[in-house]
């Protein structure tokens, strides 16, 4: 299905680079695509395999433990049924360090963690527990205080003042967070 999706959109952008007489920019822009989308992947890969590894040795030096006590009291508050020392917990909690940090790459690994432990624990495993949904929405919000990967991103683009997003990356990102995990509290069942 996707590939379709892309085959379409090739074609349409090539029927109408020769309707409109660039052909040529088209075709660049085909080839250059390629090269540019591999760059990208490696300088995002680099940044996520170093923050990766770092997140792996604050978990082996106990870091992870002493953040998922620093934040018992959020993690009580947002997932009352589990253990705040549980091993889900500080899946959760490191996860959202990272993107707190803005290290959103980094993070996915350890959100894949975290839903490992809640569907073991979870009663019914082919449905989503509130826990689930409640994490869920939270790391898809992001909260972030500093965007590391999009400024890295703004000024590999030549941008003068790369973190000057900050009180709008503040304001969405928190906005976010507390509109979804509202509405996942209030509409989801156990």
């Amino acid at each position: 299905m996707l590939n379709g999706i892309w085959l379409g959109l090739m074609l349409i952008s090539l029927a109408g680079g020769m309707l409109t007489g660039r052909t040529q920019a088209v075709t660049e822009a085909l080839l250059n695509g390629g090269k540019n989308t591999l760059t990208f992947m490696i300088t995002l890969g680099g940044s996520m395999c170093l923050w990766s590894g770092i997140l792996r040795v604050a978990d082996k030096a106990g870091v992870t433990r002493l953040f998922a006590r620093l934040v018992a009291p959020l993690m009580r508050y947002l997932f009352p049924n589990l253990p705040t020392d549980g091993a889900a917990c500080r899946a959760m909690s490191m996860n959202i360090a990272a993107n707190v940090l803005g290290l959103g790459n980094a993070a996915t690994p350890l959100g894949l963690q975290a839903m490992k432990h809640l569907q073991t624990a979870a009663r019914h495993k082919e449905y989503a527990t509130r826990n689930m949904v409640v994490f869920a929405v939270l790391n898809t919000a992001s909260v972030q205080i500093i965007p590391t990967t999009v400024a890295a991103l703004r000024a590999q683009a030549g941008s003068a003042a790369p973190f000057s997003i900050l009180p709008a990356v503040w304001v969405t990102s928190l906005g976010a967070a507390v509109v979804a995990v509202t509405v996942a509290r209030v509409f989801g069942k156990e």
